[in-house]
């Protein structure tokens, strides 16, 4: 069985994932948090909504925080 590489960028840190995931595997693969985030994928935002999708092949994407200050 031929292993298939996905090549994909989180926060400007190039990823070679060696399984598909969805969105929400990654976070949880990266150990980032799932709640008090919002994610861009190629500069686009990415709705919690489609958090079940697969990561594709050449995605770069961004996680934001909220940050509070004044």
């Amino acid at each position: 069985m031929t292993q298939v590489l996905i090549g994909i960028t989180v926060n400007g840190k190039e990823h070679l994932l060696t399984e598909e995931m969805t969105v929400r595997e990654l976070l949880d693969y990266l150990k980032l948090p799932d709640k008090g985030i919002a994610l861009a994928v190629d500069r686009a935002v990415f709705p919690k909504s489609r958090w079940s999708e697969q990561v594709r092949k050449g995605w770069e994407i961004e996680v934001l925080t909220a940050v509070q200050g004044g």
